[in-house]
């Protein structure tokens, strides 16, 4: 480490001082002199106004970089021009004259219906009299609150402009304190916007102008842009580009036929496999098991807990819905953990092959759940090995991402010190980089086993047999008290899980 001599520090002089804000602001240099001085008296805000702030609004920000608050300032700017558009030029009885318009054809149909009846002397003549009575009185009363509405406008551009000032009046508040900390930022590292740019006043003047244009158009005048009201598309583009995926589904199913039948044939064997033993298996055998793994993983405290849940299990008639669910939910566990781990491990040594798996791992869990089972039963059927695949798809990126996460969070230190003792690679990875990053490869492993079990439910949908199950029938049938109790055992199956592989942590 380089050891720098308190006597060579130049201490912040003024002059350098002053110095450095004239090469930040490019613009006006003696009056940001003068309000960073007073700023930097005292931490935190001091209050200033800044004149070209209040002018422009948030043009300021974007030219001078703070496009964050140009965002922001923006957002406020446009809700007031808004309603001082509205207030101006606004139809604001619009809505209120189409609710006239269309008890007005309503009407006229009620008075053509009594005209009928009063010659033919039906007895519903009385009735139809009285509903057209009402149908004028809520015509009056539409085109009464039209008026009202017409004659609101001042109101609106009133609060615009009291909106407007205020906001106007924080931004000049605001900017000097968000350009002084600009400038901070910008004294540790030249690369912070800094100065008065032409290109970002023009950026920032232009998108306002869209912005605010747009919005104020779309908002006082519905009907002047028809543009603007619904984007443009044909509906015929979506019908063409499904009919092509469903054609694209139809040869990968038709090419890829033996590779389904085997992966379905294999995840229907491991699940029945692993239900022989859970639902095969004598129940107390079953019971001491789990209760045995949660005292040694967790103790006594866990060992209990696990045999109140499973008492609720068994006492409520949900025994062995729960050991399939648990059997679904293993066997969905156990391939994306197999799977998993190395292919973290893998990530965790190749950068680049990580960059790539990231965007699959963060589409797998960005879509929405139910998505997963239509390419699902389109390839594999329903079922639970169709239950087991969606399972996998939702719980499988937290093992991934956890295991390139503690094996990247391994000190360097370590790693250099047991090459040094001449490690090999086979050994630096299961005697250094597995034991180090253990806990955080767990926490993945964990992550896991909730988040496949939180598929239930919707696995049920596709014929996943099990808990989920009883909670799809309790929503069809409204049955509450039935719902919750299944429910509640999908959790006691989670929590019993979670202790068990959390152990003493």
């Amino acid at each position: 480490m380089m050891h720098v001599d308190p006597s060579q520090i130049r201490p912040e002089t003024s002059a350098r001082l002053d110095r450095l804000v004239s090469e930040f602001v490019d613009r006006s240099p003696g009056y940001y002199q003068r309000v960073f001085r007073h700023m930097m008296q005292a931490p935190g805000y001091r209050f200033t106004l800044n004149g070209a702030a209040a002018l422009l609004g948030p043009i300021w920000f974007g030219a001078r970089g703070l496009w964050s608050w140009f965002l922001g300032v923006l957002l406020f700017d446009t809700l007031a021009f808004i309603l001082m558009g509205m207030g101006l030029f606004g139809d604001l009885g619009r809505e209120a004259r189409l609710r006239a318009d269309q008890i007005a054809q309503t009407l006229e149909l009620r008075r053509q219906q009594v005209a009928a009846a009063e010659a033919s002397g039906a007895a519903s003549l009385d009735n139809l009299r009285r509903a057209a009575e009402a149908l004028e009185g809520a015509q009056a009363g539409a085109q009464a609150a039209a008026r009202t509405a017409d004659a609101g406008g001042i109101l609106y551009f009133a609060g615009g402009l009291a909106l407007l000032a205020a906001v106007r009046f924080g931004a000049a508040a605001l900017a000097n304190w968000t350009l002084e900390a600009q400038f901070a930022r910008w004294r540790s590292d030249r690369g912070a916007a800094s100065g008065w740019s032409r290109d970002r006043l023009f950026m920032a003047a232009l998108l306002s102008v869209i912005v605010v244009g747009l919005s104020v158009l779309k908002f006082a005048r519905p009907d002047a842009v028809a543009l603007l009201e619904t984007f443009p598309t044909d509906r015929n583009w979506q019908l063409q580009l499904g009919d092509g995926l469903q054609e694209v589904f139809d040869w990968t199913k038709d090419s890829g036929r033996g590779f389904f039948d085997a992966v379905t044939l294999g995840m229907r064997t491991l699940l029945d496999w692993i239900e022989l033993v859970l639902v095969g298996t004598p129940w107390p055998v079953v019971a001491l098991v789990f209760v045995m793994l949660g005292w040694l993983s967790g103790g006594a405290r866990v060992a209990i807990f696990t045999a109140a849940a499973l008492a609720y299990l068994g006492v409520l008639d949900f025994w062995e819905k729960a050991m399939t669910t648990i059997a679904l939910l293993g066997a969905a566990a156990l391939i994306s953990i197999t799977l998993g781990i190395p292919l973290g491990i893998y990530c965790a040594r190749r950068p680049r092959v990580f960059a790539v798996v990231r965007p699959v791992l963060d589409f797998m869990q960005s879509m929405p759940s139910f998505v997963y089972l239509i390419p699902v039963v389109a390839f594999i059927g329903s079922g639970k090995p169709a239950g087991v695949v969606a399972t996998m798809i939702f719980g499988s990126p937290p093992v991934i991402r956890f295991t390139v996460l503690g094996l990247q969070q391994v000190p360097a230190a370590v790693r250099e010190a047991a090459m040094a003792f001449g490690a090999t690679p086979r050994y630096l990875l299961w005697r250094v980089d597995l034991p180090l990053a253990r806990r955080t490869i767990m926490a993945g492993i964990n992550q896991t086993i909730l988040l496949s079990l939180a598929m239930v439910v919707v696995a049920s949908l596709i014929g996943a047999k099990g808990l989920g199950e009883d909670v799809l029938e309790a929503l069809q049938f409204a049955a509450a008290g039935q719902g919750i109790l299944a429910g509640l055992a999908i959790l006691f199956c989670a929590l019993i899980l979670d202790r068990i592989v959390a152990g003493r942590r």
